[in-house]
């Protein structure tokens, strides 16, 4: 009779055990067709922001401010460039010595100027674009929490080929919606 019970207890605790790893893979399975993850493409989300629109505005006119300066300063170095030309058979040597460094500096620092604006306006663009930034993420996170993903993946730049829409939310009205922008309507 012992045996017999052990048997019995030894029959149950394996069907118990079959029905635990069944209901737990029955039950994993539902979350995964729910989406327990979702997916958006961060770039098109953040370019349909207003606010990106007025910081491309921004730096295209820093941008032509720093170019219209540089301009100024070819046209000074092709006036002063032409001047040399003409008057060096005339000039005495120190002339001619202080005028070439004269035009060496003048392309130096234009060089100079060229460099220094490109890495300020590179600044400038993560300046404008900071409190962007900062808000999408903090609509991505409030969408993520209230919709209980895991994760929200970025499908920008091909990083994700492939995502089956049965396991997996497309997010980007979700957040559009936080942000209050447009919804986009697929046909």
């Amino acid at each position: 009779m012992f045996n017999r019970n052990r048997f019995m207890m030894k029959q149950t605790s394996k069907w118990f055990l079959f029905l635990s790893f069944w209901l737990l893979s029955f039950t994993a399975g539902a979350q995964m067709s729910q989406g327990r993850f979702g997916y958006l493409s961060y770039n098109a989300i953040f370019r349909s922001m207003p606010e990106f629109a007025v910081s491309q505005q921004k730096l295209a006119d820093l941008k032509s401010k720093y170019d219209q300066e540089a301009q100024r300063s070819e046209a000074e170095f092709q006036r002063k460039f032409a001047e040399f030309l003409q008057g060096q058979k005339d000039f005495p040597e120190n002339i001619l010595l202080k005028r070439q460094h004269e035009l060496q500096d003048l392309l130096v620092k234009s060089i100079r100027f060229k460099e220094e604006s490109q890495s300020l306006l590179a600044q400038a663009e993560k300046d404008l674009q900071a409190d962007m930034l900062y808000l999408l993420n903090e609509a991505i996170r409030a969408v993520g929490v209230e919709n209980g993903y895991a994760y929200i993946i970025n499908t920008d730049g091909n990083a994700c080929p492939f995502i089956n829409p049965a396991m997996a939310d497309d997010v980007t009205n979700a957040v559009k919606e936080k942000l209050q922008l447009p919804i986009t309507v697929e046909p």
